[in-house]
């Protein structure tokens, strides 16, 4: 290949280095952004708020019923009777409600001498009376299902029976991984800095309610005294793998988290182990300090991808902020590693490689060369990271 030849190659090689990106999923830190909350009902109910109603963190915005549970008596082998029988020695009909312990059959034979009685073992609704097993089938009373507003903002849709849209101004954080569901409470900063370990000794009963914002690690202890004391959440760069599971009871799956009930909700913003809270997470939790927040520890992995979450609502605005990063991943944008030998680590795309790369599986994917904080620069598939939108 001639020396022109070889120069054109390269030029155009460099080119294309430049000009490549990848459209890659990213965790959100943003200072300020538009959050839209669908909140919506299992079935169809009432909705309460019109469009343009401003709605706090806990309102109710719509509720309904579900059936109870059903709960099976055997009247007939109770009483000592034939199924055909019942009916006759019932005190309830079908749609009577009954109390628990309310006598519902009566049998009585040899002038009184012998006598039974079969009493309800719930509060409820006789739904069916069969001749044929000599049954009788309870329906337990309606539960009742509310769905909150969860963020504090404005209603921007409704959908009749079903629930509503509440969009508001806020800053948004999304973490790698969490337990525990919704939740609120003020934010409060429990650490000098993202480095610091948060231990038992630190969570005082003056953190009843609160969001505690932690360092590097957060421990068993701390975790386990929280949830006594009745923290709302706590946020922390990390937490070792087999202390979660000792707290949770159970090992960790990569379906879906966040329905634990724990007494507490837990969202990690880099990954399990001693892991420095990335500093513009922990700066902007700071930054916001004393704030009212919402946040979900919801996580699922695979497919339909969710994040545990962290929402402060707020009436500053930034101009020029950007809801998402359009132009994708290029040379610079600032990445999380989430899979090993790297889960976790943070830095920025160093270069995007054009051509497929063989890893040591012999699979040739595409990769992106990232520069890690020390300066290391790694190569790993495009798959294993995602972008911290800022």
């Amino acid at each position: 290949m001639t020396d022109a030849a070889t120069e054109k190659k390269t030029s155009r090689e460099e080119k294309e280095a430049e000009e490549a990106h990848a459209y890659t999923p990213g965790l959100k830190v943003k200072k300020t952004m538009k959050v839209d909350k669908l909140r919506r009902l299992p079935i169809l109910g009432e909705v309460f708020p019109k469009v343009g109603d401003k709605v706090s963190y806990d309102e109710i915005v719509a509720r309904t019923e579900i059936r109870g549970d059903p709960e099976i008596v055997k009247v007939a082998m109770l009483l000592g009777l034939e199924p055909e029988d019942i009916p006759r020695f019932m005190n309830k009909v079908v749609g009577d409600t009954v109390e628990k312990g309310e006598q519902m059959a009566f049998y009585s034979a040899l002038f009184g001498l012998i006598k039974k009685r079969v009493e309800s073992p719930i509060d409820g609704t006789v739904e069916s009376i069969s001749e044929i097993t000599g049954q009788v089938i309870l329906r337990g009373a309606p539960i009742p299902v509310e769905v909150d507003a969860y963020i504090q903002g404005t209603v921007v849709e409704v959908m009749p029976r079903e629930g509503a849209v509440i969009e508001t101004n806020a800053a948004f954080i999304q973490g790698i991984f969490g337990i525990g569901g919704e939740t609120h409470g003020d934010i409060r900063v429990i650490v000098e800095d993202n480095t610091q370990v948060v231990d038992a000794d630190m969570i005082k009963p003056e953190h009843e309610g609160k969001i505690l914002i932690g360092g590097s690690l957060v421990t068993l202890d701390a975790l386990s005294k929280a949830a006594e004391v009745g923290v709302s959440a706590i946020v922390s760069g990390g937490i070792r793998h087999d202390e979660l599971t000792t707290f949770t009871g159970e090992e960790i799956g990569v379906a879906i988290t966040g329905q634990e009930e724990l007494g507490i909700t837990l969202i990690i913003t880099e990954g399990f182990g001693k892991m420095t809270m990335n500093q513009r997470t922990f700066d902007l939790l700071k930054e916001f300090e004393g704030f009212r927040a919402s946040i979900n520890g919801t996580t699922q992995i695979r497919a339909g991808v969710l994040r545990p979450e962290i929402i402060i609502p707020h009436e500053e605005r930034v101009e020029g902020e950007s809801e998402a990063l359009s132009q994708g991943m290029v040379p610079g944008t600032p990445i999380r590693i989430i899979r090993q030998p790297y889960f976790g680590a943070i830095g920025k795309v160093h270069s995007l490689l054009v051509e497929l790369q063989q890893l040591e599986s012999e699979s040739k994917v595409r990769v992106v060369n990232i520069e890690l904080e020390n300066g290391e620069v790694v190569m790993v598939p495009r798959a294993n990271v995602e972008i911290i939108e800022e």
